[in-house]
């Protein structure tokens, strides 16, 4: 894992993309405007493309690793150390302006996130945190919650466009909602994870996800004193997550 100093360094490159691509998108205009293309479940806006450009000139400046990001793939080929992005996670709701959208950037390390930034452009929440290091909303501490049985606890979860939509495969889905107090679906797995680790849910499931829309949650889930447990063969293909508080869960 990397040093304390490059963790810090890592955080800071990651913040500072973040916040320029969120001020974009927060402002909108020229190329953040319009539909790229809609399919079936599918969603891509030009903007998705436009913060995609300001983050990857960003990271390569301050630290420059591979990048693999959800529009354009890898930038380079993949090494011990690269950057994972998803420069507008939740696309169709800021595209009928539903305020629950987010920039997300991981920093990963032997196909682990260890580092993450979450960054809530419409709400200006900035989640940072590092494995070893800690967590922080807007520069304040943040923890998950403590929650140790189901049935006090909000789960946060989705339908991801790649997952099995049969009715059999949805039962089973459902099946376990039950167990819960309350179960939520916002449209976004990054700013899902993100209220995992500053204790607003107390976990997250989701099956047939891409890793670039879950790696930099997942690091601040288990910066924030959480775990997860990603379940899958690469980093850009589907994976299945669990994130949880450390108590509801044995992953």
């Amino acid at each position: 894992m990397a040093d304390l100093a490059e963790l810090r360094a890592v955080l800071a490159a990651a913040e500072d993309a973040a916040r320029a691509a969120g001020q974009a998108l927060r402002d909108g205009g020229g190329d953040f405007e319009g539909v790229e293309r809609s399919e079936g479940r599918d969603i891509k806006l030009n903007a998705d493309r436009a913060a995609e450009r300001i983050i990857i000139d960003r990271l390569t400046a301050l630290v420059p690793a591979p990048i693999l990001s959800e529009e354009t793939g890898w930038t380079a080929a993949a090494g011990d150390k690269v950057w994972v992005v998803d420069p507008l996670d939740g696309s169709a709701n800021y595209n009928r302006d539903i305020a629950l959208c987010s920039v997300s950037i991981a920093w990963v390390e032997n196909g682990r996130p260890v580092a993450g930034v979450i960054y809530e452009f419409l709400s200006d929440r900035l989640y940072s945190g590092a494995v070893g290091l800690g967590a922080w909303l807007n520069g304040k501490p943040m923890s998950v919650a403590d929650h140790a049985r189901t049935e006090d606890s909000i789960l946060f979860t989705g339908l991801a466009i790649n997952r099995d939509f049969s009715a059999q495969a949805l039962g089973d889905f459902a099946a376990g909602f039950a167990r819960w107090k309350k179960v939520r679906m916002i449209g976004s797995a990054a700013t899902s994870l993100a209220y995992v680790a500053r204790g607003a849910a107390d976990a997250y499931f989701e099956d047939s996800i891409m890793f670039w829309d879950v790696a930099a949650g997942c690091a601040l889930v288990e910066a924030a004193g959480g775990r997860f447990s990603i379940a899958g063969d690469s980093m850009d293909m589907p994976v299945c997550v669990h994130a949880d508080n450390g108590k509801l869960w044995t992953l």
